[in-house]
């Protein structure tokens, strides 16, 4: 009788967890960890436009750029990272911006070199190099050869296109393994 119990107990079991569909991390938001690693997606034109500012939008969606000196984070210098605003993939660190005097967050290199693409840019009257986030395919500014040592570069970046994560925030958002980067180096 027991074991008649316990093969019942066994097959109802199996029956259960066969027929309760495999979580697959479909249901993980965007740009959050799933495991490992991070998917960084772009969202919908339609969750674009509620989600970002009008000046957001114009910039990493239309190619826009903001005006110089009027905007978040020239002159920001706490220690963080800088994000892509639309998918949160990571794309600067702080130790590698500097005040180019352009009125526009500059930076030395990127943090994830994967991260962004360059692109021809024929507008304007002249042919620049255009950046743009990998994943999110956002606008985000242009690179020039005019930048300072080591790198010799400028990532010219527009603020409307970032969002600015605090070194006392990364755990929390979940860019973590960026503490040691900001973590005191013995002298």
């Amino acid at each position: 009788m027991l074991r008649k119990m316990i093969l019942g107990n066994t097959i109802l079991l199996l029956l259960i967890l066969f027929s309760i569909p495999a979580y697959s991390g479909s249901a993980q938001p965007e740009g959050k960890p799933t495991g490992t690693e991070i998917k960084y997606m772009k969202p919908s034109k339609e969750e674009l436009k509620t989600k970002l500012t009008p000046m957001q939008y114009k910039v990493t969606q239309e190619n826009g750029t903001e005006p110089p000196f009027k905007n978040e984070y020239d002159s920001n210098k706490r220690p963080g990272i800088y994000v892509d605003i639309v998918s949160g993939e990571p794309l600067y660190s702080s130790h590698d911006k500097y005040d180019s005097g352009t009125g526009w967050p500059s930076f030395t290199k990127p943090l994830e070199p994967g991260n962004i693409v360059e692109k021809e840019d024929r507008g304007w009257f002249s042919v620049r190099t255009e950046v743009r986030s990998k994943n999110a395919d956002s606008h985000l500014g242009h690179v020039f050869n005019d930048g300072p040592k080591p790198t010799g570069l400028r990532y010219c970046m527009n603020s409307a296109a970032l969002r600015f994560v605090p070194v006392e925030d990364l755990v929390k958002e979940g860019y973590g393994k960026y503490l040691p980067l900001f973590e005191k180096q013995p002298h």
